[in-house]
C-alpha cells in the first residue's frame, strides 16, 4: 500500500492503522447550509476509489466534517 496517492492535485495520505486514505480540503456547505467536501477533492476521492477497486480492493469514498474526506479499504 502506497502512504501517498496523488490525484488532480490532491494527496491523499495513508493510515495504516485505520485502513484508509485521507486528504482534507476547504469547507464548502450546501443550501441546506450542510457541510460537504470541496468539489475537486470529492471527484478526486473517487478515482482514487476506483483505482484501488481496480487493483481488486474493496474501497468507499466518504467524507466527514471541517472538509476532510476518507477512502476506506474495507476488508
Amino acid at each position: 500500500m502506497n502512504k501517498k496517492e496523488t490525484i488532480d492535485g490532491y494527496t491523499f495520505e495513508y493510515n495504516s492503522e485505520d485502513r484508509f486514505y485521507e486528504c482534507r480540503g476547504a469547507v464548502c456547505y450546501d443550501d441546506e447550509h450542510d457541510e460537504v467536501p470541496e468539489e475537486g477533492l470529492w471527484k478526486a476521492a473517487c478515482k482514487l476509489e476506483q483505482r484501488l477497486k481496480n487493483q481488486g480492493l474493496e474501497a468507499e469514498a466518504g467524507h466527514s466534517e471541517k472538509g476532510w474526506v476518507e477512502v476506506c479499504i474495507i476488508l
